[in-house]
């Protein structure tokens, strides 16, 4: 039987984009197993609901609650719609109850080269900016929700994935790259403009991990087996890594972290493999 929640367990809540594979699935996990609630947003068809289930059981076994979603994340309408239903149920709970945790992992754009032939084969603008809006611009629009909602808790910690394709070219990576670059500097004018409601932003770059997301990607066995070979500890960054990084980061030691590009990768980065 799960244990029975505290007055302070029942009232954190952590809201994690893209909650049901990858970074944000071992983020989900860990946070429940630190004492928080989860709300997940993600995209699945039905083939891939099972594993949804599958998280959600695994944090109610903790003996935390789990609210998922089954939502786009960068349709506006549909962000309202999670934002009002995050509304009840933090106002069913004490005057606290917050999000304390926003977790930004949508894994979600158009992996095409800039130049290709046909033309067609080419990245077009839609696609362009359909990429910056979800991996990107989606930060911001829903930091502002919760934010104007009175949702967001003074402390709280907000999270954006990044990867080192923001300052390195990967074949068909060009708008990823892109967006990803304009979330870190969303994360730099959030953290600043946040920093009198004690609200620290910080973007989390990770190692090459390999998720479904990176399997997405143009090459990718390629760069999984290059990056295994030079490694410095001599094996690729896993979902787990990332996710005790943010728990730690969420501590009270974590409060004055902001406005920053951590690195979760055991150094990989710097060390030049790519």
């Amino acid at each position: 039987m799960p244990a029975a929640l505290s007055p302070d367990a029942r009232s954190r809540w952590a809201l994690v984009l893209g909650a049901s594979s990858g970074f944000g699935e071992a983020c989900s996990l860990e946070l429940a197993r630190a004492g928080w609630n989860v709300f997940g947003v993600h995209l699945d068809r039905k083939s891939t609901q099972p594993n949804v289930d599958r998280i959600v059981g695994e944090i109610r076994a903790l003996g935390r609650r789990a609210e998922y979603f089954n939502v786009n994340a960068a349709d506006d309408a549909r962000r309202g719609e999670v934002v009002e239903a995050i509304r009840k149920t933090c106002g069913s709970d004490p005057a606290e109850s917050r999000v304390s945790v926003l977790l930004h992992s949508l894994a979600f754009g158009t992996l095409k080269p800039f130049f290709a032939e046909p033309r067609e084969n080419a990245i077009s603008k839609p696609q362009i900016e359909m990429t910056l809006d979800v991996m990107a611009n989606s930060l911001v629009y829903w930091t502002q929700d919760l934010f104007y909602g009175g949702l967001l808790a003074p402390g709280a910690r907000i999270f954006a994935m990044t990867s080192a394709g923001d300052h390195i070219v990967w074949p068909a990576y060009g708008a990823v790259s892109a967006a990803k670059s304009a979330l870190e500097s969303y994360v730099r004018q959030l953290a600043v403009e946040l920093a009198p409601h004690r609200v620290a932003v910080n973007a989390l770059r990770a190692g090459v991990t390999d998720t479904p997301a990176l399997r997405k990607i143009p090459g990718n066995e390629a760069m999984i087996e290059r990056v295994s070979a030079m490694h410095p500890a001599g094996r690729l960054t896993v979902p787990s890594d990332v996710a005790k990084a943010l728990v730690a980061l969420c501590g009270d030691g974590g409060s004055w972290i902001s406005g920053n590009v951590i690195g979760v990768d055991g150094a990989e980065d710097v060390a030049g493999g790519r």
